[in-house]
C-alpha cells in the first residue's frame, strides 16, 4: 500500500526536476533590446557584445567592492556562467546571419557586426586572462578562485570559439566579394 504512494511521490519529484527552468542569462530589458533588432545584425551583434562586457564589469565592481566578499566566488561563477551563455547565443547568431544576408546592405551590416566581434574578443580574452590571473597565487590555492577556475575556462573557450567564427565569416565574405568583382 506505501509502495505505490512512494512510487507516485518519487515521480511527481523527478518531474518537478526535471522541468525546473534554466536562469535565463539577459534580463528583461535586455531580451526587449535584441527583440527590437531582430532584423539588424550589426546591431544585435553589437548587443550581445555588450551585454557579455557588462558580465564582466559587474564582476569587476563585485572584486573591488569590500562589502561584497561574502559568496563572491559563488556570485563571480554564477556571473560567468551568464557570461558564456550569451557568448554562445552571439555566436549562434553569428551563424544564423551568415545564412541569412543576401542584400547588399544586409551583407554589410554582418561585416560590420563580425568587426565588432573581433575587436570585442581581444578585449573579452584580455579581461578574462586579467580575471585568471587575479585568481591564483602563489600557493596555487585560492578557494575563492576554485568556485569560478573551470566555468572562467569555458569563458574563455567560448570567447575564443567566437573570434574564430567571426573571423571565418569575415573571411568567407572577403572571398565571396572578390570572387563577385572577378
Amino acid at each position: 500500500m506505501r509502495t505505490p504512494f512512494l512510487v507516485a511521490l518519487l515521480l511527481l519529484l523527478v518531474s518537478t526536476a526535471g522541468a525546473e527552468r534554466k536562469r535565463d542569462p539577459l534580463t528583461e530589458a535586455e531580451t526587449d533590446q535584441l527583440r527590437e533588432v531582430r532584423m539588424e545584425p550589426y546591431a544585435r551583434l553589437k548587443l550581445f557584445v555588450k551585454f557579455a562586457e557588462a558580465r564582466l564589469d559587474s564582476i569587476d565592481q563585485m572584486r573591488i567592492d569590500p562589502k561584497q566578499t561574502a559568496g563572491r566566488g559563488k556570485k563571480i561563477h554564477d556571473l560567468l556562467v551568464d557570461f558564456t551563455a550569451i557568448i554562445d547565443e552571439l555566436n549562434s547568431n553569428m551563424d544564423n546571419y551568415a545564412g541569412e544576408p543576401t542584400t547588399a546592405d544586409g551583407i554589410k551590416q554582418f561585416r560590420k557586426g563580425l568587426k565588432e566581434v573581433i575587436l570585442a574578443t581581444d578585449r573579452l580574452t584580455g579581461r578574462l586572462r586579467g580575471l585568471k590571473r587575479s585568481g591564483e597565487n602563489d600557493s596555487g590555492d585560492n578557494p575563492e578562485a576554485n568556485e569560478y577556475k573551470f566555468v572562467l575556462q569555458d569563458s574563455q573557450d567560448a570567447v575564443k570559439s567566437s573570434q574564430d567564427i567571426a573571423k571565418e565569416y569575415s573571411e568567407k565574405i572577403k572571398d565571396s566579394s572578390a570572387d563577385k568583382k572577378k
